[in-house]
């Protein structure tokens, strides 16, 4: 099943909770016409893994972490599949990031590794949007990952069990043209590690969103990119990029 969450409002922000009444969920088969997809999932709060592909460190002469490099992105950077991701004035250098989103299933805190998997309701495509020139500029990532429309989710989450993990690839698609290609196992961290590595400090809520790290490849986007990211048995979220008014 490809769980979504769904408004026939066009009003209806992407950062609206499951208790919104214009909120629905169902199945992405039996979208309805004229229905605007939401983020599949209504996080307290995005958790971001960084540098977590040792060819994505090096694209930025940067060395490989020798554990979880963790920020945080606000939900108010939330757009779902078919949202635009507003390219900031103040930005020079805008960067897509394809990556596996981890939606939690559960509250989790102190949970070993062994244990990360029953923690996890299910996986869903991330675009970590990010002003590079911020990011570089700054000694924390705040502002450079947390700009509104700079975390797009979607279009659907699949639940665990019907995921074979190891089998995926991220792969993005810049204007057509494959830009990233990596399996998850290429991962420095997987996600069991992650989960316990987060929960050990922080507690994850129902819904919250771990975004675990990208492939290299990333690249800039101009007004009108269409940025596609697809994880076979997961989805295809799809973005346009458009300059602020």
């Amino acid at each position: 099943m490809k769980i979504i969450r769904y408004s026939l409002n066009p009003k209806t922000p992407p950062t609206a909770t499951d208790s919104d009444p214009d909120v629905r969920r169902g199945d992405l088969s039996q979208l309805p016409a004229g229905a605007r997809l939401l983020p599949p999932c209504a996080p307290s709060k995005i958790v971001c893994v960084g540098r977590n592909y040792a060819d994505h460190a090096k694209e930025f002469n940067n060395p490989a972490p020798s554990e979880p490099l963790i920020f945080l992105k606000p939900p108010s950077s939330l757009i779902g599949s078919g949202g635009a991701i507003i390219l900031p004035k103040a930005s020079e250098r805008v960067d897509y990031e394809g990556e596996l989103g981890v939606v939690i299933g559960k509250r989790a805190r102190h949970v070993k590794s062994s244990d990360a998997p029953a923690y996890i309701l299910g996986y869903t495509c991330v675009n970590d949007v990010s002003a590079r020139d911020f990011q570089r500029k700054d000694s924390q990532w705040t502002r450079g990952k947390g700009f509104d429309t700079f975390c797009a989710v979607g279009p659907c989450m699949v639940p665990r069990e019907e995921v074979d993990l190891n089998s995926l690839r991220v792969r993005t698609f810049l204007n057509g043209e494959k830009k990233q290609d990596a399996p998850i196992t290429d991962m420095l961290f997987n996600l069991n590690v992650i989960i316990e590595y987060v929960c050990a400090f922080m507690t994850l809520e129902p819904g919250d969103l771990i975004a675990t790290g990208t492939p290299s490849g990333v690249g800039p986007l101009q007004p009108g990119s269409n940025i596609r990211v697809e994880i076979e048995g997961v989805g295809v979220l799809e973005n346009t990029a458009v300059a602020e008014g």
